[in-house]
């Protein structure tokens, strides 16, 4: 999608920053999938919002949260900004955006939403919408925690979800198919984090779009997670 010379290029001023953010979004929104988030009408939606920006060395790198251990469901995980979508809503990108402000303070005036990936179904019957937005200034980012909801924010580079670096995998099996859970290990200013399961396939499905590479290990996809009609179990 955007030449590796771009995205790699010394970015020691906010205008060479600026230009290949901007050369990204004119890809991706070239690449916008094309399949219609109205099919499967019948699921409960969720959308999530992968927040890439680009770090002080010219790398892109992507916004993420630790989960508080108090939420009853996913607790103390890492996961992207999200959640379920609610009536006021007008869209998965409306509730993606909703869901960043509340969570973290992120103001959706500060993303440049370019493109949404294909849905994730789940076991639960919830479709989950990855949105993918650009901050272009993360510098204008001051975050505010919802502390019922988010423990920490922290950001990783994006290019570690298509290497074989401080990742495991875990065999799984559904309906007699078997797949493989990644787990990639990251530490950042004295914390560990582990991110995994669905954070973790999203985040290598847009860094391999985004890089136009593909992982360097076998992926195993679960072949129920694009799938509207099926139900998933991770």
């Amino acid at each position: 999608m955007l030449d590796r010379s771009v995205l790699l290029m010394d970015a020691k001023t906010e205008g060479s920053r600026s230009q290949t953010l901007s050369e990204l979004a004119r890809q991706l929104r070239i690449r916008q999938p094309e399949n219609s988030l109205r099919s499967g009408g019948a699921h409960r939606r969720a959308a999530v919002l992968i927040c890439i920006f680009q770090g002080d060395h010219g790398e892109l790198r992507v916004i993420l949260t630790h989960r508080s251990s108090t939420l009853s469901s996913h607790s103390g995980e890492v996961a992207l900004p999200g959640g379920k979508m609610e009536a006021g809503d007008k869209d998965e990108v409306a509730t993606a955006l909703r869901e960043a402000k509340e969570e973290i303070g992120l103001d959706p005036s500060l993303v440049d939403v370019v493109c949404v990936l294909e849905p994730f179904v789940m076991k639960n019957g919830m479709l989950v919408v990855p949105v993918l937005g650009l901050l272009y200034d993360k510098t204008a980012f001051h975050p505010t925690l919802n502390a019922a909801e988010v423990e920490s924010i922290f950001d990783a580079p994006l290019e570690m979800f298509l290497k074989n670096e401080n990742r495991k995998e875990v065999e799984k099996e559904w309906m007699g198919e078997k797949y493989l859970l990644h787990y990639f290990d990251y530490e950042t200013n004295g914390a560990k984090y582990v991110i995994f399961a669905l954070t973790a396939g999203i985040l290598i499905k847009t860094a391999s779009m985004v890089y136009q590479q593909s992982p360097a290990f076998a992926e195993m996809k679960p072949n129920f997670w694009n799938k509207l009609g099926n139900s998933s179990t991770l």
